[in-house]
C-alpha cells in the first residue's frame, strides 16, 4: 500500500511493560476503531510478542508491520507494527529484566518519531520500575526518563509536569512521589510559580483554553486558617499566587482542599494545583477513573498515558478494559491538533 498522503501522521504507541496489560489494552483499542472512532496510531513492539497475546487471547488481529508514515493508511484495515530491534517475551503476569531493553527502546523511538515529526504524539502504556532497574535503567520513572530524552535531543532541560485530566477536572500535583511527611520540607513558592505557568501555557497552547484560570489549593485544612492549622499556606503558597497574579495570570488561592472539587467549585477554574499527589489525584480519579489521563505537561512534545499501573494481577486474562488507554489516544490528538493550529 503506497504511504499515506493524510498531513496529520498517526500517534506513537508504546507497548509499556510486556508483561502487563499494555499489549491486550492496545489491542482492545484497536479492534474499537470504527465502532468508536479511535484515532490512527502505531504499536511499537516486537510483533512476535503482540501476536502471542492475541493468540493467548484467542483475538483474530490483522498485523501489519510497517513504517510511521504509513501507519495512518493502514489503521482501517491493520493494527500497525513498527517493530523493534529489541525481542520480547510473552509473559503476562511475570516481569521479567529480558524485556526491559525492548520497553526503553520503544519509549525512545517514540519520543524521536514525535521529536522528528513523523508521529503526532507519544501514548504511553503503563511500566513497571522494578524489571528496568534490574537491567540497568538510571532514571528515577518514565517522566523523568522522557525528560533526559527530550533534554538530548534538543540540548535544553525541560521540567516535566503531570497533570491528570478528566473529562470534568484538571488537577496538577506540585510533589509528587514523596512521602506525604515529607511535603512541607520540599514545597516552595519558586517551585509552585513554576509548574502553575507551566499549567497556564500548556493549557493555552494546546488545550486551546486562551485565558486560563488557575485555583491553587492550600496545603492544610482550611488552608490553614490564618496559620492556626499550620503556616506553610501563609508562607509558601500565598507569595506564589500573588507573584503569579502580578504577572497576569488568573488565580486564586491558597483555598481549602476540601471546598475545592465539588461541581460549582469546578466550573469557575480550568486546572486546580495541588500541594501532593493524593490531593490532586484521588479527586480527578474519584470523579471519571476509567476516562481520566495522564498528560506530561512541559516537553516539547505531547505525551499522554493512562492513569492505571501494569495491572500484572489480569494480565492475559482478557478482562483488562481500554477505556483509560483510549481516553489517552482521543486526548493525544486533540492536543496534537490544537499545537498543530
Amino acid at each position: 500500500m503506497p504511504r499515506s498522503t493524510q498531513l496529520h501522521p498517526a500517534l506513537a504507541l508504546s507497548g509499556g511493560d510486556p508483561s502487563g496489560i499494555g499489549p491486550e489494552i492496545a489491542i482492545a483499542a484497536w479492534k474499537l476503531r470504527k465502532t468508536l472512532d479511535i484515532p490512527a496510531f502505531f504499536l511499537l513492539v516486537d510483533p512476535g510478542l503482540i501476536a502471542a497475546r492475541a493468540q493467548a487471547l484467542g483475538e483474530t488481529i490483522a498485523l501489519k508491520a510497517c513504517a510511521p508514515e504509513d501507519a495512518a493508511a493502514l489503521f482501517q484495515d491493520f493494527l500497525p507494527v513498527v517493530p523493534l530491534n529489541s525481542r520480547q517475551i510473552d509473559n503476562p503476569g511475570k516481569p521479567l529484566a529480558a524485556n526491559a531493553a525492548g520497553t526503553i527502546e520503544a519509549i525512545e523511538r517514540a519520543v524521536d518519531l514525535a521529536l522528528d515529526g513523523r508521529a503526532a504524539a507519544v501514548v504511553t502504556c503503563p511500566i513497571a520500575k522494578k524489571p528496568l532497574y534490574e537491567a540497568g535503567f538510571a532514571h528515577p520513572g518514565h517522566t523523568e526518563f522522557l525528560a533526559a530524552l527530550a533534554e538530548a535531543r534538543t540540548g535544553k532541560m525541560h521540567k516535566p509536569v503531570m497533570m491528570l485530566a478528566g473529562p470534568e477536572l484538571r488537577a496538577v500535583p506540585v510533589t509528587i512521589h514523596i512521602p506525604l511527611a515529607e511535603v512541607a520540607k520540599v514545597l516552595t513558592t519558586d517551585e509552585i510559580i513554576a509548574v502553575s505557568r507551566i499549567t497556564a501555557r500548556e493549557l493555552r497552547e494546546k488545550f486551546g483554553i486562551a485565558n486560563p484560570r488557575l485555583a491553587i489549593s492550600g496545603l492544610n485544612p482550611h488552608a490553614g486558617e490564618g496559620g492556626a492549622l499550620g503556616t506553610e499556606d501563609d508562607a509558601i503558597i500565598r507569595p506564589a499566587v500573588e507573584a503569579l497574579t502580578a504577572e497576569g495570570i488568573a488565580v486564586r488561592g491558597p483555598l481549602p482542599a476540601d471546598t475545592m472539587f465539588h461541581a460549582a467549585a469546578r466550573a469557575t477554574y480550568d486546572a486546580a494545583i495541588c500541594m501532593y499527589h493524593d490531593q490532586a489525584l484521588i479527586p480527578a480519579k474519584a470523579l471519571a477513573f476509567d476516562e481520566t489521563v495522564n498528560v506530561t505537561l512541559g516537553l516539547p512534545f505531547i505525551r499522554t498515558s493512562p492513569d492505571h499501573g501494569t495491572a500484572f494481577d489480569i494480565a492475559g486474562k482478557g478482562i483488562a478494559r481500554p477505556d483509560s488507554l483510549i481516553a489517552a489516544l482521543r486526548l493525544a490528538r486533540k492536543l496534537a491538533d490544537n499545537a498543530r493550529k
